[in-house]
């Protein structure tokens, strides 16, 4: 599911021209974050594991030059990004996020997964992060 190009995000302040804001990501609303554990288990732990502990190896290119999936829990990236990037990636793919010629197995969510969905989603993994990154997470969303 989301995240992989450590850099490629310079920040989250201006990236609204890259699809609407994202809905409300609360790790706090228990509903929320419910509901994004079901969606989490049917489309993401596949690649990105039931713990969120990502594929093996992750920073090493598989023989394809792609990245394994990394993880999402807090030995990984994902909170270093804003919430508007997490949800574009995880809606509409890398796109113009990633230095030129990167090339991932991720897919987009766009049609699969309604935005509330994604940000439930996003909110479960949210949920998942110690509090002292949940809050180093959280002033990357401060513009």
């Amino acid at each position: 599911m989301v995240l992989g190009v450590a850099g490629a995000v310079a920040g989250g302040a201006g990236l609204w021209w890259l699809g609407t804001r994202p809905p409300r990501i609360d790790p706090t609303d228990a509903r929320q974050v419910a509901a994004g554990a079901a969606f989490y288990s049917q489309n993401c732990a596949s690649c990105h594991g039931a713990d969120l502990q990502g594929q093996a190896n992750w920073r090493e290119r598989l023989p394809s030059g792609r990245l394994p999936a990394p993880p999402h829990d807090e030995s990984g990236h994902t909170w270093h990004h804003p919430d508007a990037v997490l949800f574009e990636i995880v809606k509409n793919g890398y796109g113009e996020l990633a230095p030129p010629g990167y090339e991932t197995d991720m897919p987009r969510f766009v049609g699969i997964l309604s935005d509330q969905e994604i940000a439930d989603v996003l909110a479960f993994i949210k949920s998942r992060w110690p509090r002292d990154v949940q809050m180093r997470q959280s002033r990357a969303n401060s513009p």
